[in-house]
């Protein structure tokens, strides 16, 4: 696969990802949902970390996770470079490319959406508004698709968990976190041919151009 490639495949996920966003933060207020299916809903959440919703406490939890984020950029893009260079498997050239542009789409909040919206706790957000929620660096990660397929109470004899109420799947997540979890997974379940050695030289200078 050549880097072109690559880099439309994480073109076209960070457009969707945030024209997502940008719609939820301007339609919707904080915890507004709309019900598309039983089992599929448009849930609006922010969260202040990682993906899923994973937090770092303290003062400076946001602002260390937003800089460790951005030098993950950096080295995930030298890594898809590095794949594209020596011709690896398009397994993984698409991995890296779905993870590196879900990184990149949550980035994207973290630092600039505290600095452009207002809150949205009353109202839809205003992009651009004169009071802004946050600081740069501090923007919260807008989350929304949700996909409650089962819910109900769990068979008593269960343990530890028997007798108490559950849904599955109870995670509210955005398109970035879908890229980053897909990458990852593909990594994974295809890890023989992700990681299968080659030797293409020629196919390689070719990739670069």
């Amino acid at each position: 696969m050549t880097l072109k490639k690559a880099y439309l495949i994480v073109f076209l996920i960070l457009l969707a990802d945030q024209v997502s966003k940008l719609y939820i933060k301007t339609h919707f207020i904080l915890g507004g949902e709309i019900k598309v299916f039983d089992w599929f809903r448009i849930h609006f959440i922010e969260n202040e970390g990682m993906a899923w919703g994973t937090e770092i406490p303290g003062d400076y939890g946001k602002l260390i996770l937003t800089l460790f984020r951005i030098v993950a950029v950096f080295c995930i893009g030298y890594w898809l470079w590095d794949c594209v260079r020596k011709a690896s498997s398009t397994y993984l050239i698409v991995a890296v490319s779905l993870i590196l542009a879900g990184a990149f789409g949550n980035i994207i909040d973290s630092v600039f959406y505290g600095v452009i919206f207002n809150d949205s706790y009353n109202a839809p957000a205003v992009l651009f508004s004169e009071q802004p929620y946050g600081t740069w660096f501090h923007g919260k990660v807008v989350d929304m698709l949700y996909f409650p397929i089962w819910k109900g109470t769990l068979p008593e004899w269960l343990p530890l968990i028997g007798g108490k109420y559950f849904t599955f799947f109870n995670a509210i997540f955005n398109i970035a976190d879908m890229a980053i979890s897909t990458g990852v997974g593909i990594l994974i379940v295809f890890n023989k041919k992700a990681f299968g050695t080659t030797d293409k030289t020629e196919e390689s200078k070719e990739a670069l151009a």
